[in-house]
């Protein structure tokens, strides 16, 4: 019986932890979040496609620059 307590210990320590969800702090902003638009999302979608691409250019410009200059 012994592991049978342990498991239903465990089941009610997680059952405690998130039954507070919504009640504490941040209970106010997952009250006003909402699923974005399909606009929001394509917006978001490109400007975080562009910070990827961005940061790969740039990454790939300090190689060249390093392997050209010797500094590697």
């Amino acid at each position: 019986m012994a592991i049978e307590d342990s498991l239903l210990d465990v089941q009610k320590k997680v059952e405690r932890r998130f039954s507070n969800i919504g009640k504490g702090k941040y209970a106010r902003i997952l009250k006003m979040a909402r699923k974005p638009t399909s606009q929001e999302y394509v917006k978001i979608l490109f400007i975080t496609g562009m910070g990827i691409i961005f940061l790969g250019v740039l990454g790939f410009v300090i190689y060249l620059i390093t392997l050209y200059t010797g500094l590697q």
